[in-house]
């Protein structure tokens, strides 16, 4: 692990693709893909077009993860899901680290209040957009097929949006209604959607209720 000369640790940089707004004017929103385990930021970033009908004037950004994957060295992981005693709680508080001065140099690169931003994450990419974003004053936090990490709450006024299969048999459904249930009671505004029969995956509806999510996130 890397300190920085104060003590603290040093940021890893991260870096993925990204889709510039599709009215073609500076961006005035973005959206930050969040993958999940073993996978990468060139998958989420697929869902930019989708979701670009709802917000033409948003940017698009999805990071790989900062660590290459423990059982897919092809892929990223945020934190370690591996190893004889895994020390999850303080893996994903570093990877939180990374991405928060990702989001921060994102931010003044294109000139865009927190209220502007809103985060998107699949699976474990939920897991770091809720540890983050509830942090944080973000415009959304639109969760599929995760769950929240077993750490002590801190709570900010991001509104919150879990989508979920009913057939996740790799996350299933009831840690979405545990996070429900640990969150609402916190002053959180969270709201949730459970697809019938659908794996852990993401699908065309559960697409346009996040995408509709967003858009009136970025209205108030």
């Amino acid at each position: 692990m890397d300190d920085s000369a104060d003590g603290g640790v040093r940021p890893r940089a991260l870096s993925g693709p990204r889709v510039t707004p599709r009215s073609h004017a500076p961006a005035r929103q973005l959206v930050v893909f969040l993958h999940g385990w073993g996978s990468s930021g060139d998958d989420l970033i697929q869902l930019a077009p989708l979701f670009a009908g709802a917000l033409p004037d948003a940017e698009f950004v999805s990071p790989h993860g900062p660590e290459r994957c423990d059982q897919n060295p092809a892929g990223f992981q945020w934190f370690t899901l591996g190893g004889a005693n895994p020390d999850r709680a303080a893996a994903a508080a570093r990877a939180v680290i990374d991405l928060n001065a990702f989001l921060e140099a994102e931010q003044r690169r294109l000139g865009l209040a927190e209220n502007r931003v809103a985060l998107v994450g699949f699976s474990q990419g939920t897991m770091m957009a809720l540890e983050l974003g509830l942090q944080r004053s973000f415009a959304g936090i639109l969760g599929y097929s995760g769950a929240l990490l077993p750490t002590a709450r801190k709570v900010s006024k991001a509104d919150v949006f879990l989508v979920h299969g009913a057939a996740d048999d790799v996350l299933p459904v009831e840690g979405m209604h545990a996070a429900v249930a640990e969150l609402a009671p916190l002053g959180v505004r969270v709201r949730y959607h459970v697809r019938p029969r659908l794996g852990h995956s993401i699908d065309e509806e559960g697409i346009a209720l996040g995408a509709d999510f967003l858009r009136r996130q970025f209205l108030q």
